[in-house]
């Protein structure tokens, strides 16, 4: 039936349909017919009002419907006039160019670069565009866009790399810092359960590390010195000794070999490049004193602020995660000391076996090789090495064969014992790393950033393997 509740009563339309529904008519559902009776409600006993309500329903299916029995269009009221964000009047948009305005090019259309009236017609100018209307904007996907922004996304990279690469020997200095002070550490820690506070503690592991380097500078000052004396008094006795030798003499006859000595001693180039030489060994000099004297004031200020340090950086993981984040990295950390303090023991062991051994041999500057072999044997891999045929030959120097035989003999011996005995005793218990890993990670160390490199590579295949145990490894069992 249709609804005859009075317009007053009728509920007001659900919002957001309010423009929609102003705007349209629904027709109303026509009732359903009568089997027994074909007339309908006509034929029946009604009301007059019931028989008034078909003709209402005609009435609106009528304004609904079109002729041919299909629903209007729905009559929606024109949206209001853009409005000023400042103000809220509404502001008067410039009505959109009509369709037979735009003028398109002809076949025999004169060209817009020589003919000013076709250019103004074709790019529609008017008043509002006096220069014509504007296109569609590029969108993310054209090709300028894109290649714009993967031009500029190129040219970042490639200054962050030159960045690095200009600020090489500042972020190596940071890292070697930064691995010394985290390898210090566990003797702070190990002070502070005595009961010393952690500034005290700082103070005197950083005041052992600057006697130690006072000590090693000052073992080598005496012996140099000395040798430099000795070869400024022996040079006329060498000189003696050359003009008596009977080869040279014969050899100075043939070729003249005095007489061309004498000539590219006194040329300009080679007195250029003697002072060339001597100019870049005093600058290798500076700035190995400067490098190492930043490296030690960096490894304070890390040493003293790395609990605050390791706070922030735990702060960066989630904090859903940040539990076992700081677990890991307690224990990274804890390898990288283990490991600095395992070569430190072992390189102390290398040095007062040296020591031992020269002083009962005899050999000159005792001291100052045990040193050398102490600091070289830092160095993985090669470093006892360089150390062992560094002493050979000073004792060969300062002594006779016999000396060089009996230092050969006893490096070879210790190196056997030191890489089959003490080393994996010492780095199982600080870092649990395979031999061949460490291998691998000491030649790959060295191959990137040398000597430093080589050093950093086995604490950082620690850390590496520590994460794929307890990391990667869980998360594949799971998938």
């Amino acid at each position: 039936m249709p609804d005859e509740t009075p317009h007053e009563d009728r509920p007001e339309p659900a919002s957001g349909e309010g423009p929609r529904a102003a705007g349209r008519r629904v027709p109303a559902p026509a009732p359903p017919a009568d089997d027994g009776d074909p007339a309908g409600p006509a034929s029946g006993g009604g009301s007059p009002d019931d028989e008034q309500a078909p003709a209402a329903g005609e009435a609106e299916d009528d304004e609904a419907t079109a002729p041919s029995g299909a629903l209007r269009p729905e009559e929606i009221e024109e949206p209001v006039g853009e409005r000023d964000p400042a103000t809220g009047a509404p502001v008067s948009l410039p009505a959109p160019l009509p369709a037979a305005e735009q003028v398109t090019p002809e076949p025999g259309a004169p060209d817009p670069a020589h003919d000013v009236e076709q250019r103004k017609r074709e790019a529609g100018v008017d008043h509002l565009f006096p220069f014509g209307r504007p296109g569609q904007p590029l969108g993310r996907a054209h090709p300028f866009v894109f290649g714009f922004t993967a031009a500029l996304g190129v040219i970042t990279a490639w200054m962050l790399v030159k960045a690095a690469t200009n600020a090489k020997s500042v972020i190596v200095m940071i890292i070697v810092a930064m691995f010394l002070a985290v390898g210090l550490n566990p003797a702070v820690e190990r002070l502070r359960r005595f009961g010393l506070p952690r500034g005290a503690a700082v103070a005197t592991v950083f005041l052992i590390v600057i006697l130690f380097f006072a000590g090693f500078v000052a073992s080598l000052v005496q012996p140099v010195s000395e040798q430099v004396t000795e070869l400024r008094h022996n040079i006329p006795e060498y000189v003696q000794q050359l003009q008596d030798n009977r080869t040279l003499a014969d050899w100075d006859k043939r070729y003249g070999l005095l007489e061309r000595a004498e000539k590219a001693v006194n040329s300009d180039g080679f007195q250029k490049g003697l002072t060339d030489t001597a100019t870049g060994i005093g600058k290798v000099a500076i700035n190995g004193i400067f490098q190492t004297i930043t490296i030690l004031i960096l490894t304070l200020y890390f040493l003293s602020s790395l609990p605050q340090i390791k706070t922030f950086f735990y702060k960066l993981a989630p904090r859903t995660r940040r539990a076992r984040v700081a677990l890991l990295g307690d224990e990274i950390l804890d390898r990288i000391g283990g490991y600095v303090a395992g070569q430190f023991t072992i390189a102390f062991i290398a040095g007062v076996c040296s020591y031992i051994f020269l002083s009962i041999l005899g050999v000159k500057y005792a001291l100052a090789l045990a040193l050398i072999v102490a600091v070289t044997d830092l160095i993985p891999l090669i470093g006892a090495t360089i150390g062992a045929v560094i002493v050979c030959l000073v004792a060969f120097i300062t002594g006779n064969t016999t000396d060089l035989i009996a230092c050969v003999i006893f490096y070879v011996i210790y190196q056997q014992v030191e890489n089959y005995v003490v080393y994996p005793r010492v780095m199982k218990r600080t870092v649990d790393v395979q031999p061949a890993v460490t291998i691998v990670a000491a030649l790959v160390g060295a191959a990137l950033l040398g000597v430093v490199g080589a050093l950093l590579a086995i604490p950082t295949a620690a850390a590496i393997s520590l994460l794929i145990r307890e990391v990667v490894m869980p998360r594949q069992e799971t998938l």
